[in-house]
């Protein structure tokens, strides 16, 4: 063996006793209680242990921008209007630096897999999509990332933007995505998204259903096309922030649907906080849907960053743990099996929703492992746990230090 991991409270049992897991070649060779091997030993001393934390649902394209766009109105804020003005100065360098910024934070704070979203119009061609495919190999060594190219001004309203979608997908994105309330056309916005799919063979990650009121919702025609489509189990739903405008029982019965028809939700906590409700002044809604509410009828959720200190988000750490506990508070979450379910939605269910085989602790399965400190997850979720150490293919990306009490003599 390369390594062992010993004394790791393994996060899906939390409760057992802390066990070893022997790494060999990048990959976990043997998860048991005291193992014997000549390897390189690092010892968790019963702290958790998560087989890596997954971003799936982030722009760091249009990170770290804030400081560049003009104030609005506060009733009138639109990320899109503030952003728009900027992307003709968006260099391949400019928009790499900042990336890479926000990529290696997101690293620190446990994060090995990620999928990205990535802008492309005329306004920034394809610079965006070339500055964030060139880190792909560049931290390989630490972070496995998927690009997920989409119109966010619009499709059918912004002439060129289709064939640059259809460039970002011949160059490799594995994804296809939209935002059709940024388009005059909405519904030709989704349908067309569903014929470019079908047309590559990708998935789909759509920005969906954000607004003062829960009318006009594009979800149902989304269910419909998934299963014109056949794409069960390979559409995503990102915001949904609708949802937390309807009674749950109408939450519930279009839970189901959803459940039935193969579409999963990510959740993006910040930016949903930060731009619903600002038609009011006062009983300001709050805007976020709740993921545990669709989980509970058979839905598959995640929760992930959005974005990190741009217009639509103006702050972040890029911590997965912090964003759930955000969650967990805003939803008023407090019991254990909650804050469990929380936890998974930053581990295997995000696992589910990118479609991932190899993901998790068993023989076999890359040893993407994430040491963190606290002895559960809902301890981690409740008192946003730092991680100790991350380590990616069995190698030590990210070492934490603690911060420890010193006594004065």
């Amino acid at each position: 063996m390369d390594l062992i991991i010993r004394n790791a409270r393994l996060a899906g049992h939390p409760a057992d006793e802390p066990l070893d897991i022997g790494v060999k070649g990048g990959r976990i060779v043997a998860i048991e209680r005291a193992l014997a091997a000549d390897a390189q030993v690092y010892d968790a001393q019963g702290h958790l242990a998560c087989p890596g934390l997954i971003e799936t649902h982030i722009h760091l394209d249009k990170s770290r921008i804030i400081d560049r766009c003009a104030p609005q109105e506060r009733s009138r804020w639109s990320p899109v209007k503030a952003v728009a003005p900027l992307k003709k100065s968006m260099s391949v360098e400019d928009v790499r630096a900042r990336a890479a910024h926000t990529l290696e934070e997101c690293i620190k704070h446990g994060t090995t897999r990620m999928r990205t979203q990535v802008e492309v119009d005329p306004g920034i061609g394809m610079r965006g999509f070339e500055a964030v495919t060139s880190l792909i190999a560049d931290y390989k060594w630490a972070i496995d990332i998927e690009t997920c190219v989409f119109p966010q001004e619009g499709l059918t309203n912004y002439p060129g933007t289709e064939e640059l979608l259809v460039e970002g997908l011949k160059r490799g994105a594995r994804l296809i995505g939209g935002a059709p309330r940024y388009d005059s056309d909405e519904a030709g916005q989704i349908r067309r998204i569903f014929e470019l799919a079908r047309a590559f063979d990708v998935d789909i990650d759509l920005h969906l259903d954000v607004g003062p009121t829960a009318d006009a919702m594009n979800i149902h025609l989304v269910r419909e096309l998934t299963d014109e489509f056949k794409r069960g189990g390979r559409v995503v739903v990102g915001h949904m922030a609708k949802l937390s405008l309807l009674p749950p029982g109408q939450v519930e019965a279009l839970a189901r649907s959803l459940a039935s028809t193969g579409i999963a939700v990510t959740v993006l906590p910040t930016t949903d906080l930060f731009l619903m409700g600002r038609e009011r002044d006062h009983g300001v809604v709050r805007g976020v849907a709740d993921a545990n509410l669709l989980c509970a009828h058979g839905v598959n959720c995640s929760l992930s960053s959005n974005n990190i200190l741009n217009p639509a988000t103006p702050y972040g750490d890029c911590s997965l743990i912090r964003m759930a506990n955000l969650y967990a508070n805003v939803l008023q979450l407090d019991r254990p099996a909650q804050l469990r379910e929380c936890f998974a939605m930053l581990t295997q269910r995000s696992a589910r929703l990118l479609n991932l085989a190899d993901y998790g602790f068993a023989v076999g399965h890359p040893a993407d492992i994430v040491v963190i400190n606290a002895r559960t997850p809902e301890q981690a979720i409740a008192e946003i746990a730092q991680p100790l150490a991350v380590f990616k293919h069995g190698k030590r990306t990210v070492d934490w230090q603690p911060p420890k009490l010193q006594r004065p003599n």
